[in-house]
């Protein structure tokens, strides 16, 4: 897999942007990574990353999945594209800065413009989130 910038995959810009990498990519499979900074906007008052972070991280992941697949279809511009339900979050851990999420999402079925995805988060081999999410892409 080539190396892309990620702000040509993702609308997304700093403060908000989730995601530093697309580090691998095949048919319905991708990997992402992303370390937490110190000055991240999702950090709560106790210094670590919100619930909401990883949502945020998590389909910012499935969306630099869906530009790079646009990219390779000779898109110009990366897609947008909108939560339209999360289901089954569960936060096992919210990690602290200079930890390195790697997300794993998984592309299932789409229906009129609404695709379903898997995402998985993880630091190093444990498992800090996990969902499922309805996502609109325009």
């Amino acid at each position: 897999m080539e190396i892309v910038d990620v702000t040509k995959l993702v609308p997304q810009r700093a403060p908000i942007l989730m995601v530093d990498r697309l580090t691998d990519a095949t048919d319905d499979v991708a990997v992402t990574s992303f370390v937490v900074k110190a000055d991240n906007y999702f950090l709560d008052d106790d210094g670590l990353l919100a619930e909401v972070g990883l949502i945020e991280h998590i389909a910012q992941s499935a969306s630099a999945f869906a530009g790079y697949k646009a990219l390779l279809a000779g898109a110009s511009e990366p897609p947008v594209g909108y939560i339209g339900e999360i289901k089954k979050f569960h936060c096992y851990r919210r990690p602290a800065p200079g930890e390195e999420l790697n997300t794993t999402i998984t592309m299932g079925a789409e229906v009129a413009g609404v695709t379903i995805i898997k995402g998985e988060t993880r630091v190093k081999d444990e498992t800090v989130a996990d969902t499922q999410m309805k996502i609109f892409i325009k």
